[in-house]
């Protein structure tokens, strides 16, 4: 495996590193970028990220690959890895765009009609306009198919009754798009329909769902009477599972990628710092021992995610990377995050304005579950990788209204 740019990936990475260096400040060497940091919904927030957005879309940094017609530049995966990596490195607001840049903004281009491409997609990449997805419910669990959220059409428009929960960013976001029940008659990956829809129509009720780390970040959303134009549907009408796979396919890309340090230089910054017994705890056999192991084990992510580089860079599909990286990833930044508190004795277990240790500890069980629940994500590794059998399933070939757990 060879860890170095080749000569184009070099001149890539130059002239983004150029452009980032001339517009950002960059990070030092204990620092962490702010990622989707606690308080993104707050205006101030907001606005700095669409400021800085619109500063890419100018000069031609944002969405890159995005097709060129739609704003982007046609870049490669591996180009993207590259950008992502180079801006991480840069003081920049927190990336509240993620959800409609990487996901649904490609549904569009996969699914959408001409008039729902030009009229969104250009303020979706230029951050103009914030999107939430709107797949998850209460009742389905990690089963999207089995949703129950209803669409009924009458006339030119749907009207949309259900629950949606977990939905990032919902309070503050202009748009959404959803997954429904249009006919409960069909078979359960069948007669679902896909809709955009306007997160300021009448009928939305949102309730911000508050975490045991203190964030708001997750929503539940009400739909009661929403009406939504029949020009809004993505996709054709009844169809909307191959859009769904669509927008799941690229959240699991955009989830994966080069690995990372999950925390451990700032563990270890807080190992030199903190005194334990007159002597930093760095020089404790224990300490030192514990983090040998996070050590081993985040290079080993670190490596395994470079296996998704390397297929990136080659041109190739990456293989079951990104589920093997975010099944070892989110419980070992748990496990960081949990020491770490342990690091600071009893005042591990204060909250403070700074306490991002205790934050990351709280919220870690989040990460687990979002886009992907370890189970599901063992799942995947016995059936596509290991080859094992897939768990029996006893509600192929029956219409959805006749499923036990499906009806009112």
């Amino acid at each position: 495996m060879d860890f170095n740019d080749t000569p184009q990936e070099a001149e890539f990475r130059a002239a983004a590193r150029g452009w980032l260096d001339s517009n950002a400040e960059r990070l030092g060497p204990d620092e962490s970028p702010t990622g989707m940091a606690e308080g993104q919904d707050r205006e101030d927030v907001i606005k700095s990220s669409q400021a800085w957005q619109a500063r890419k879309a100018d000069a031609g940094w944002a969405c890159i690959t995005w097709p060129k017609e739609y704003g982007g530049r046609g870049a490669s995966s591996i180009q993207n890895v590259i950008w992502n990596q180079e801006e991480g490195r840069s003081q920049t607001p927190p990336n509240v765009f993620g959800i409609g840049q990487g996901m649904l903004g490609p549904t569009i281009m996969a699914h959408g009609s001409e008039a729902q491409k030009s009229r969104y997609l250009n303020p979706m990449l230029r951050g103009e306009e914030i999107w939430c997805q709107l797949f998850s419910e209460t009742a389905a669990g990690s089963d999207l198919a089995g949703l129950q959220t209803r669409a009924v059409r009458e006339g030119d428009e749907w009207v949309l009754n259900g629950q949606k929960i977990w939905t990032t960013g919902a309070q503050y976001c202009r748009w959404g798009m959803i997954v429904t029940r249009s006919d409960p008659a069909a078979q359960k990956h069948a007669g679902i329909t896909y809709f955009i829809v306007d997160m300021e129509s009448s009928g939305i009720e949102i309730r911000p769902i508050k975490q045991i780390n203190g964030g708001k970040s997750f929503n539940e959303v009400f739909f009661n009477d929403v009406r939504v134009p029949h020009a809004n549907v993505v996709g054709k009408v009844n169809d909307g599972w191959r859009g769904a796979i669509t927008t799941l396919m690229n959240e699991r890309a955009s989830i994966g990628g080069g690995g990372g340090s999950n925390g451990f230089r700032e563990l270890m910054r807080l190992a030199r710092e903190t005194d334990w017994n007159g002597r930093p705890a760095l020089q404790d056999p224990y300490v030192r021992q514990r983090l040998a192991d996070f050590y081993i084990r985040s290079k080993g992510l670190q490596y395994t995610g470079y296996r998704t580089l390397t297929a990136l860079s080659k041109g190739a599909t990456p293989g079951p990377e990104a589920s093997i990286g975010k099944l070892v990833g989110a419980p070992l930044s748990q496990e960081l995050a949990g020491f770490a508190c342990d690091l600071q004795g009893q005042a591990g277990s204060l909250m403070e304005d700074d306490s991002s240790w205790q934050s990351s500890y709280l919220g870690a069980p989040g990460i687990r579950i979002a886009g992907g629940t370890d189970e599901i994500l063992r799942n995947i590794v016995a059936e596509r990788v290991l080859g094992l059998p897939p768990e029996v399933r006893l509600d192929k070939g029956i219409a959805f209204q006749d499923i036990p757990s499906a009806r009112n």
